[in-house]
């Protein structure tokens, strides 16, 4: 199987790279500068017109959107277990979580880092100050959920949605309250950045904070 990734440090993308070496796959990596623009070059965007990252390339099918890459990942590999069986009411709550992640999660971030997109430079305070608001109510609701339910967001089932979570969950290590600031979510965090793939991840990534 030829498997590339296409993404960029600290991105989307890094939940797809530690995937592939938590499952095993080989693959090649090809790190875009964001600060040269390379997502935007000819070359990538004959790859993905979209311009973002992550692209993942198997076998010469092109997948984008770093959760439905995730979710595939899982899907062609069920041996280790990151999915639960579909039609299974276990599968319905991985999908609940999956899409808080991609409809919650990620478009408050999205307001807080780039907060003159919704509504101009003028507003960028409000905009952010509203992106605070909801991420911490719905890292409020994720911490009294694994508080009842977990270890993991499953249950006692590890899964694609707690790697998604915890790269989200990273995101917020700058922001005034961060994350792992909750009792449950922060030791949600120390199980998953415990296992091995991780530091293999940002070993290969350079990445040094929230270690």
């Amino acid at each position: 199987m030829s498997v590339v990734l296409y993404g960029s440090q600290s991105t989307a993308s890094l939940v797809v790279h530690w995937l592939l070496i938590e499952l095993g796959i080989e693959h090649q990596l090809h790190q875009l500068d964001f600060d040269r623009n390379e997502q935007k070059s000819v070359a990538y965007l004959a790859i993905n017109p979209a311009g973002r990252v992550p692209t993942l390339l198997m076998d010469g099918q092109v997948l984008t959107e770093s959760a439905a890459i995730a979710m595939h990942l899982a899907d062609v590999h069920p041996h280790a277990g990151f999915a639960p069986v579909p039609g299974t009411p276990a599968r319905g709550d991985y999908y609940r979580w999956i899409c808080f992640c991609v409809y919650t999660l990620m478009p408050a971030y999205r307001s807080w880092f780039y907060p003159d997109e919704p509504a101009g430079q003028a507003n960028v305070t409000e905009v952010q100050q509203r992106a605070r608001v909801q991420l911490e109510t719905a890292w409020q609701q994720m911490a009294d959920h694994l508080a009842v339910k977990g270890p993991y967001v499953l249950g006692e089932e590890l899964s694609v949605v707690d790697f998604m979570l915890t790269m989200l969950m990273r995101w917020s290590r700058n922001m005034p309250r961060p994350s792992d600031s909750w009792p449950a979510l922060a030791a949600h965090a120390a199980r998953m950045k415990a296992r091995p793939a991780f530091a293999e991840v940002y070993r290969r990534e350079g990445i040094t904070d929230w270690a």
